[in-house]
């Protein structure tokens, strides 16, 4: 039986109108499915009329623009529903689905389904838990001391993974997933012996620990910025009485 990194993942990447999990929205999603390494991906895209206005410098990002939205998109609701079933259906298959900085995206899917679907995650998945492989917090851990940024085209660089088409859900789902095969690899001493489910609760862990030392660090350096310890998805804001 191929290890973890060689057989089977999943990818999911969405793109949105900013960086406010709470109150921005998606745009644009995209699910990968690889049966194993190697393997032609199979890509599912949805893209999304959010119904409010898309800031200039999301669209600088992405290239989405609100005619392009208002024009091919569809409505929120029922491709919420779409997505979140398809996730769901990774998680009953036992798929690990790869998520680069999954607190962003699962978070603001779990809040775009709130809103339109009166719903959550959590409740589409039925009791179950998606089984997360971040490269962002697997990087962080197995190779803490290396200097320099670690988006997704850094990490594509330093794995020898081709990013064709940035800022494209589906590009940066199908670079994520190959990423996670590439750092699997190089690290299989560390790695292989551990199972997704493993790893799932060991990022959890590691998440915590990498905020708390960036959260010391802006701290020493004078910033207000708060780091969210909670991974994979946050917590939902309670809201005053």
């Amino acid at each position: 039986m191929p290890c973890w990194f060689e057989g089977p993942l999943a990818a999911f990447d969405t793109e949105t109108t900013g960086v406010d999990v709470e109150h921005d929205r998606i745009v644009s999603a995209a699910l990968v499915l690889q049966s194993g390494s190697g393997a032609l991906p199979r890509i599912t895209r949805w893209l999304v009329n959010p119904g409010v206005p898309v800031p200039e410098a999301a669209t600088a990002i992405h290239g989405l623009t609100d005619l392009h939205l208002q024009l091919n998109g569809r409505w929120p609701a029922p491709v919420m529903e779409e997505v979140a079933r398809s996730l769901a259906a990774q998680s009953a298959a036992g798929t690990p689905l790869v998520v680069m900085n999954a607190p962003f995206d699962l978070t603001i899917l779990d809040r775009e389904l709130k809103r339109h679907r009166a719903s959550s995650l959590a409740g589409y998945l039925g009791g179950a838990s998606l089984c997360v492989l971040d490269p962002r917090v697997l990087d962080k851990h197995v190779d803490r001391y290396r200097k320099g940024r670690r988006t997704l085209s850094d990490l594509c660089a330093h794995y020898g993974v081709v990013l064709d088409g940035a800022h494209d859900a589906a590009a940066d789902a199908v670079a994520a997933l190959e990423v996670v095969r590439s750092l699997g690899r190089r690290f299989a001493g560390r790695l292989e012996s551990l199972s997704p489910a493993e790893l799932h609760a060991l990022q959890a862990v590691w998440h915590a620990a990498q905020a708390r030392g960036l959260q010391a660090w802006f701290a020493h350096n004078g910033s207000p910025e708060a780091v969210d310890p909670a991974w994979p998805l946050r917590p939902e804001l309670r809201t005053a009485a």
